[in-house]
């Protein structure tokens, strides 16, 4: 698949859709209250694990995170270019990383969903880059098979 090829820009749209279903709870500090519950109560239901208490600091970064997600997911929806999927993936990437790390060092195992989320959108968004070289007009093409 190309960068620019419909099928692509799907899979952005579909990832903003996701990021701005799952963040939107945590931009403002009542939602991520009740998110952080939600994720406490279902986590200890599946055997994941509970959530660390809830404290301003954690509430807001999670606010700080969430705002700015639910900005870039709803630029995602509204106008997915294949720029956006680039971008997208590479965050996606750090995203990744910080949560392994997280999980790596006791962070609840609530997070192993989310994980897999992360890096799965992160492969289909990178994937066609790394198989797209620039051309002199600076678009990209798909090197051959």
């Amino acid at each position: 698949m190309h960068p620019a090829a419909p099928a692509y820009l799907r899979v952005v749209r579909t990832s903003g859709w996701y990021d701005l279903i799952v963040t939107a709870g945590f931009a403002t500090p009542w939602t991520y209250a009740l998110v952080h519950r939600l994720l406490s109560v279902g986590g200890d239901a599946a055997g994941l694990g509970t959530m660390p208490a809830l404290t301003p600091m954690q509430t807001l970064y999670a606010n700080l995170m969430g705002s700015v997600v639910v900005v870039w997911s709803a630029l995602r929806v509204v106008r997915p270019l294949p720029l956006h999927g680039l971008l997208d993936g590479i965050a996606r990437v750090l995203f990744s990383l910080w949560q392994a790390y997280a999980l790596a060092h006791g962070g609840p195992r609530v997070l192993w969903p989310f994980l897999v989320v992360e890096v799965s959108f992160g492969v289909a968004q990178l994937a066609p880059w790394l198989r797209a070289r620039p051309t002199a007009a600076g678009r990209t093409s798909v090197r051959p098979s």
